[in-house]
C-alpha cells in the first residue's frame, strides 16, 4: 500500500526538478478537461475507509478507495452519495470524484459535490500535507478550501483523504413520464419546482419528461396524483443510464456541450438535439455549431458552456474566466502549487 511519506517524496522531487505530475485515479475521467500532461501519479494504492459514523451521516476515506466501495458500504446502513456521482467506468475514484466534481440527475434538489465534502487531507506542490474541514457542518470560519478542491481536477495538490456528508436512501421512489413539448416541459418543471414536491431527478429529451418523485410514501403518493403522468416500469435503469451517459442521445458523433442557465430560461435554439436536466438548469447539446456562437447564445442566457466531450478542445473547455476571477485562480495555483507541477494545462 502506498504510504503519504512516497507521495511526498515523489512531490519534492518533482518540485526540484521542475517535473509535472499527472494525479490519476482509476483514469475513467481522462478525457474531461483540457489536455493530459507529466507523470503519472498513480493513486491506486492509497485507499481504505478511515472512519464512517452512519448515526453522524459523514464518511472519511482515501483518494484512491474505488467509488463501488463506498457505495456498498453505504448501502449497506442504507445510506448513499446524495449528488449521486456519475462513475463513467468501474474503477472510479472517491478522489477522482471530488477532483472532477461531477453530480448526476439528483443534484439539482439535494447539492453538488462541493456541498458534501466536510474535510480534507491535501499534498500541496511542496510536499506538505494540509488539514482543512472536518467532519461535522458547522466546522470552518473564513474560506472554505476543502470545499474548493471539489471540480479543481487535481490542479492544487493531491487530494489525500476527504470527509463526505452522506444520506439516508429514500424510502419510497417512483418516476412519472409525461408528453410535453420543451417550452412545457421548462415551464411545469419551473412550477413544480416552487411546490414542496419530492423531486429528485428530471429528464426531458425528444418530448418525453421524466420526473423522479424520492422521499416517505405518502408524499410520493401524494405528488404522483398531482403530476399525473404514466409510471415508469423500469426507473432505476433509467436514471443509472442518465447519470452515466449511456443513452443513446450520448453517443452522437458531435462535441457533447454541457449547458448551465438558469432553470427558467427559455428553450435554446442551437441546432442539434439537446437534453434537458435538473429543473431546466443544465441543458446537453449535441451540435456542430461552433463554440463562440454556443457561448454567445449561453451567456446572453446568464449562463455558461462547457465542451464536455468531444470536439475541437482549442476552443478551451471551460467557459473563460473574467479577469478579476482568473487572477484570484492564478494565486490559488502559486500558493498551493508554487512549482506548477500538477496536472498542467488540465483546466486552462
Amino acid at each position: 500500500m502506498q504510504s503519504i511519506e512516497q507521495f511526498q517524496e515523489r512531490v519534492r522531487a518533482a518540485a526540484a526538478d521542475k517535473t509535472p505530475l499527472r494525479i490519476r485515479g482509476g483514469g475513467t475521467k481522462d478525457w474531461y478537461g483540457q489536455r493530459l500532461e507529466g507523470e503519472i501519479l498513480d493513486t491506486r494504492g492509497y485507499t481504505g475507509v478511515n472512519d464512517y459514523e452512519p448515526t453522524e451521516l459523514v464518511i472519511t476515506a482515501r483518494c484512491g478507495t474505488p467509488l463501488s466501495e463506498i457505495e456498498a458500504v453505504l448501502a449497506e446502513r442504507k445510506q448513499m452519495l446524495a449528488f449521486e456521482p456519475p462513475h463513467f467506468g468501474e474503477n472510479a475514484t472517491l478522489g477522482g470524484v471530488v477532483a472532477a466534481g461531477l453530480a448526476g440527475p439528483r443534484r439539482a434538489n439535494s447539492g453538488g459535490v462541493r456541498d458534501f465534502v466536510l474535510g480534507a487531507k491535501l499534498l500541496d506542490g511542496k510536499g506538505d500535507v494540509l488539514t482543512f474541514g472536518g467532519q461535522v457542518m458547522k466546522n470552518v470560519a473564513g474560506y472554505d478550501v476543502s470545499r474548493m478542491l471539489a471540480g479543481s481536477l487535481g490542479t492544487l495538490g493531491l487530494l489525500l483523504e476527504v470527509s463526505v456528508k452522506v444520506l439516508p436512501k429514500p424510502f419510497a421512489e417512483t418516476t412519472l413520464c409525461l408528453e410535453l413539448p420543451e417550452h412545457d416541459a421548462i415551464r411545469k418543471l419551473n412550477e413544480w419546482g416552487g411546490q414542496p414536491l419530492p423531486i429528485s431527478g428530471s429528464c426531458w429529451h425528444n418530448g418525453i419528461l421524466s420526473l423522479r418523485l424520492s422521499g416517505a410514501q405518502a408524499a410520493v403518493d401524494a405528488a404522483v396524483r398531482l403530476i399525473g403522468g404514466d409510471i415508469m416500469p423500469n426507473p432505476a435503469s433509467f436514471w443509472a443510464d442518465l447519470r452515466e451517459q449511456r443513452m443513446p442521445f450520448f453517443r452522437g458523433d458531435e462535441a457533447l456541450w454541457r449547458l448551465s442557465v438558469p432553470s427558467a430560461t427559455s428553450a435554446l435554439v442551437l441546432g442539434g438535439v439537446q437534453l434537458i436536466e435538473w429543473g431546466g438548469a443544465q441543458r446537453w447539446l449535441r451540435s456542430d455549431l461552433d463554440a463562440a456562437t454556443i457561448r454567445r447564445t449561453v451567456c446572453a442566457a446568464g449562463g455558461h458552456a462547457t465542451l464536455f466531450r468531444g470536439g475541437d478542445k482549442s476552443v478551451g473547455v471551460f467557459q473563460p474566466l473574467q479577469p478579476a476571477i482568473a487572477r484570484i485562480h492564478e494565486r490559488l495555483k502559486n500558493s498551493f502549487d508554487p512549482a506548477h507541477i500538477f496536472n498542467p494545462g488540465r483546466m486552462v
